[in-house]
């Protein structure tokens, strides 16, 4: 992670966000976007320093922190597909809830950005939730899938790994996250002004990534050492998301607007704008 956050790119990249982030009237909101483990938490992080520095008020804000909760997930598994017990993949976020917050953002007001605990897999405490002074000039909207659009249906037909062919032989479950993103996801996404994507050399690399995240929030967070997963358990869960990690490596290096391509230790290979 270090020779991402030590990048001087970003340094640039706030730079021009900076410039172009309008010095009153709407909030200008900047998509972030990378497979799990890229680094998107960090970047948020360090570009939010950058453009403070810079007399620009910004906050990060993550899709992550929007997921249904854990009752929400069980009820939606019951009465749709059990795989949507488990969070991740669009259709299990809250996302009216991320819509009012962006959108409180670029009002005058005090605004309360919901945390979700990871560790327990459920949201966090309202009284634990952070609170920021708005309107900000620049929010960094960071997510595994932020930006993303919809498969075509065709290749929907055929699995793309065991737990598809396994526990979604009808496509069912797939079938209803295309359509989610498909709906609400892109109402959310059209607020984005600008789209960074964290690419990853290929889905191949996520494994490590996420387990080296795994491996943090075990020594950051008490409460996850009863929760983290094992081996096994973190390679059914990177499972659910990796359908629609490959078309996001496949489909949108051609549409964002900055494109940073890393390696698998994460160095920047090069970055490309629109």
């Amino acid at each position: 992670m270090t020779q991402l956050v030590n990048w001087p790119g970003l340094a640039a990249l706030a730079s021009e966000l900076a410039a172009r982030a309008p010095a009153s009237g709407r909030t200008f909101i900047v998509g972030l976007c990378g497979a799990q483990g890229s680094g998107k938490s960090t970047v948020a992080s360090v570009l939010q320093r950058l453009l403070e520095e810079r007399g620009v008020s910004a906050v990060a804000v993550s899709l992550d922190d929007f997921y249904l909760t854990r009752e929400e997930r069980v009820e939606l598994a019951q009465r749709v597909h059990p795989l949507l017990r488990t969070r991740g993949a669009p259709g299990t976020h809250d996302v009216q809830l991320a819509m009012r917050t962006l959108d409180a953002l670029g009002r005058a007001g005090r605004v309360v950005i919901p945390r979700f605990d990871k560790g327990l897999d459920d949201r966090a405490r309202a009284e634990t939730w952070p609170s920021v002074d708005a309107p900000v000039r620049i929010v960094l909207f960071e997510g595994w899938c932020v930006g993303a659009v919809p498969e075509p249906e065709g290749a929907l037909e055929t699995p793309i790994n065991e737990l598809e062919r396994t526990e979604d032989r009808e496509g069912i479950w797939r079938k209803y996250v295309n359509a989610a993103l498909a709906d609400e996801y892109q109402t959310l996404f059209s607020k984005i002004d600008l789209l960074v994507l964290l690419q990853a050399p290929s889905f191949d690399v996520v494994y490590d990534w996420r387990h080296e995240q795994e491996q943090e929030l075990r020594k950051r967070i008490a409460s996850a050492m009863e929760y983290a997963m094992t081996g096994e358990e973190l390679e059914y869960f990177i499972a659910h998301y990796e359908r629609l990690t490959r078309w996001i490596l496949e489909e949108m290096p051609n549409r964002a607007d900055v494109v940073i391509r890393m390696d698998e230790q994460r160095n920047v290979v090069d970055c490309t704008r629109r």
